[in-house]
């Protein structure tokens, strides 16, 4: 989703040598980086993403990349969380190759104005174009 508005809520970032060790980032020095606080990770061959502060399931590795504290708002962090449910509840009709059937009594339609399937970006872009950046 952030990638989508195009905004990652940069608060700081490191570039330099990346360390992971037990399965944890070794944070960059004066990266004060707070409990849920999101990072991101880039330049890394086995870590590159997303990931809540602190968190332990990472690969062993040292590289040179960037770090990035995030501060994304609670308001932002719950919208992602409402697009994942209602991906997962719309999940048969997303994955279905057809916008539309009807059989037995049953029916649906999957389309949006100009006649293509409706996305999770079409379906919440009001509440996701005010975190937008162009």
């Amino acid at each position: 989703m952030l990638l989508s508005l195009r905004n990652w809520f940069v608060a700081d970032k490191r570039t330099g040598r990346v360390r992971i060790e037990d399965g944890r980032l070794v944070p960059p020095a004066a990266l004060g980086l707070k409990e849920g606080q999101y990072v991101r990770i880039t330049g890394s061959t086995f870590n590159d993403g997303l990931h809540a502060w602190p968190y332990d399931g990472l690969t062993d590795e040292e590289f040179v990349g960037t770090v990035w504290a995030l501060a994304i708002p609670q308001a932002v962090v719950d919208l992602a969380d409402e697009i994942a449910a209602w991906q997962t509840e719309h999940a048969k009709e997303l994955d279905s190759p057809y916008a539309s059937e009807s059989f037995g009594g049953y029916s649906y339609t999957r389309v949006g104005g100009d006649g293509s399937p409706i996305t999770w970006r079409q379906q919440f872009k009001a509440r996701l174009d005010p975190w937008r950046k162009l």
